[in-house]
């Protein structure tokens, strides 16, 4: 497949190493056998064994022929969380239908989500639903569940054992990220450990890393600031780009991409990130430690898939047929705080009956229980199903996609 290089972004690797951890990832989900994966947009060879079962689809699909940005059928582009999880189901989706070409791009969410409201590919990948201001302006775009996902809070801290996981709070990191806690040892950060994780916080000086890049994980991380602690709410807020406050000065490091934040992770002692739970694995292959988080009920909770499950069943009732919804900050007592849906972002107006059948079968493929959206898939990275009801109305989404 022709690969395509966006001329406004691109998500560059830092590391041959995370180049060879991606692979393994989504090689392991399928017994996929990989001639090239390339972070950003992939150019893919791929064939697998697994998960064969499509009933219920199409034998086949049509082979699109057109002109457009990405050289492939179908343009996706977006969030580097999904990333993975789209890898995956690409490589799976193709044996199916192997003259499908689908070009998957990682340039984060906010590209993600320009790019389909522009109409140059079409499915933007993105961890945060559009905004009301932006469904006005674009209302025959739909923000359709594909998965639930979450994000951890990371952190390179030599001397801290990974089987030791420090706490956050929300107040806690609002602080460290507008530079009030500018060193491991804080007494207010020291408060929310055990006494023997405690007495092994360095007297070191905190590197926040953030997202400089239009990031879906700086939309939810920054949700669950603004949910938590008042001040942040009140003088910062949240969104795909935020003002960071200005108190970090020069140890306050800006990254692109999901990739971007664990290679620095790995390349600055004592930093902290936020990195969407699909790089899991990626974080700890680097040596990073990851964060219990308090929740709504003040418990501290990992970012297990049964903490992930708790936080979305208190939601699934109140899902609009729209499905945008925060799930940031919930309650029960083993919720995890930071959980979101993975959207596909797509216009319910097409002009290509042969493009319309191609995404509306790619997209019930990866809703789907039995296939994209099975353990299969989603355990490799730490996502979790769509509830019943909320796979019922992203099916009702779907649906309505059309030639107009």
């Amino acid at each position: 497949m022709t690969p395509r290089v966006s001329t406004r972004h691109r998500l560059a690797l830092s590391t041959t190493v995370f180049v060879v951890i991606v692979i393994i990832v989504v090689a392991a989900i399928g017994g996929i056998s990989v001639a090239l994966i390339s972070i950003g947009h992939s150019t893919t060879s791929t064939t697998t064994n697994s998960l064969q079962g499509f009933l219920g689809y199409p034998s086949t699909l049509p082979t699109i022929s057109r002109a457009n940005g990405c050289g492939a059928q179908l343009c996706i582009d977006g969030s580097s969380l999904l990333y993975i999880a789209q890898l995956a189901w690409f490589a799976n989706f193709t044996t199916r239908y192997p003259n499908v070409k689908i070009d998957i791009g990682a340039s984060g969410s906010g590209v993600g989500q320009a790019e389909v409201e522009e109409g140059t590919i079409d499915i933007g990948d993105s961890d945060a639903y559009l905004t009301n201001q932006s469904q006005a302006q674009y209302p025959w775009l739909l923000d359709i569940p594909v998965a639930v996902s979450a994000q951890q809070i990371n952190y390179n801290v030599p001397g801290i054992p990974y089987s030791d996981h420090l706490n956050f709070s929300g107040p806690v990191l609002a602080e460290i990220y507008n530079g009030s806690i500018a060193k491991w040892n804080d007494p207010r950060l020291a408060a929310l450990q055990s006494p023997s994780v405690a007495a092994l916080l360095p007297d070191q000086s905190i590197y926040p890393l953030h997202r400089a890049d239009s990031s879906g994980d700086t939309f939810i991380f920054t949700q669950y600031l603004s949910d938590s602690d008042v001040w942040w709410g009140s003088s910062v807020g949240y969104g795909l780009t935020v003002a960071w406050p200005t108190g970090p000065g020069p140890n306050a490091l800006g990254e692109s991409g999901n990739a971007g934040m664990v290679s620095a992770l790995q390349a600055t002692p004592y930093s902290i990130a936020y990195v969407g739970v699909s790089f899991f694995s990626q974080a700890k292959a680097v040596g990073a430690g990851y964060g219990y988080l308090e929740n709504r009920a003040g418990n501290f909770v990992n970012v297990s898939q049964t903490n992930i499950q708790a936080d979305v069943n208190n939601f699934v009732s109140s899902v609009p047929p729209d499905e945008r919804i925060s799930m940031i900050y919930g309650p029960g007592a083993n919720a995890y705080p930071i959980v979101n849906f993975e959207y596909a972002i797509v216009s319910k107006n097409q002009t290509n009956t042969d493009i319309t059948q191609v995404i509306k079968t790619y997209l019930d493929w990866c809703m789907d229980p039995n296939y994209g959206n099975s353990p299969h898939f989603l355990n490799y990275v730490n996502f979790v199903a769509l509830p019943p009801s909320v796979y019922q109305l992203s099916k009702n989404q779907v649906n309505e996609i059309s030639v107009t």
